[in-house]
């Protein structure tokens, strides 16, 4: 399928691994040229390359820096200062207990997941407008469907953005800018193993690879997901023809949510 994206621009937050790189390697497949962020300079090179190899006809530009920084924002935004397509996304903050939260720690978590997304949407969306097309990505959580307890952080923050975006969604898509939401649940990423499987794993007394298989199973597909499908996903959400589809918050879990709606 031709997504009819090729030649368009886009900038891809914390896009070095994980679903961000997916995301990006997706698009550039589409044969968009991509900004790519990320604060570790050497994996966003990394990243770069390989994009680059696998797509000679596209430029790839890298960023390296801290996104949720007005610093990194504005490194980013002046490599592609007229980005057809944004990919929101930024590392979710740690696990623990609300108790032990501090003000600082509810103001870090809400400037990465909520305020970050918001700036950069607030620096695109009345170009896109006036170019009529553009097409916004917030990679957030399924945690905004169904919250985590340990995750009260990323709840919080990642369901203020979503009640943002409900708003300002209806108002951007007349002039063909959508504005939408990918929540992954379980994908085979680096984050996957990190500090709350570590967590949970020591608590049961077992290794964060025994805790993992056992939790692939109980998910409705058997599995994980893998991050090229997410990819592929948010590709499909910035294509010509999705610009129908606004305001939504797309599920991509393996059927985890039991609900209906």
């Amino acid at each position: 399928m031709d997504l009819g994206i090729k030649g368009r621009r886009a900038i891809v937050c914390a896009s070095s691994k994980g679903l961000g790189r997916a995301c990006a390697m997706a698009l550039a497949g589409e044969g968009v040229h991509v900004t790519l962020t990320a604060r570790g300079a050497e994996a966003l090179k990394k990243t770069a390359d390989e994009i680059r190899n696998a797509n000679p006809g596209v430029t790839v530009t890298e960023v390296a820096g801290d996104i949720t920084a007005p610093e990194g924002r504005a490194a980013a935004l002046k490599a592609c200062p007229e980005p057809d397509i944004l990919i929101n996304n930024a590392g979710g903050p740690p696990p623990g207990d609300f108790r032990n939260w501090t003000r600082d720690d509810w103001i870090k978590a809400i400037d990465a997941n909520m305020l970050t997304p918001i700036e950069l949407i607030k620096a695109t969306v009345d170009g896109m407008m006036a170019r009529k097309f553009g097409r916004i990505v917030n990679i957030t959580s399924a945690a905004v469907k169904a919250p985590i307890e340990v995750l009260g952080l990323s709840n919080g923050a990642r369901a203020g953005l979503t009640g943002f975006v409900a708003g300002i969604a209806r108002k951007t898509v007349i002039n063909n800018v959508t504005i939408n939401a990918l929540l992954p649940g379980p994908f085979n990423t680096d984050r996957l193993r990190g500090a709350v499987a570590k967590a949970e794993a020591e608590k049961r007394g077992t290794t964060v690879e025994a805790m993992l298989a056992e939790r692939a199973k109980l998910n409705p597909a058997g599995r994980f997901g893998e991050p090229d499908e997410f990819g592929l996903a948010c590709a499909f959400l910035c294509a010509a023809k999705s610009g129908f589809i606004t305001g939504q918050n797309i599920l991509l879990d393996g059927g985890a949510f039991p609900g209906t709606l």
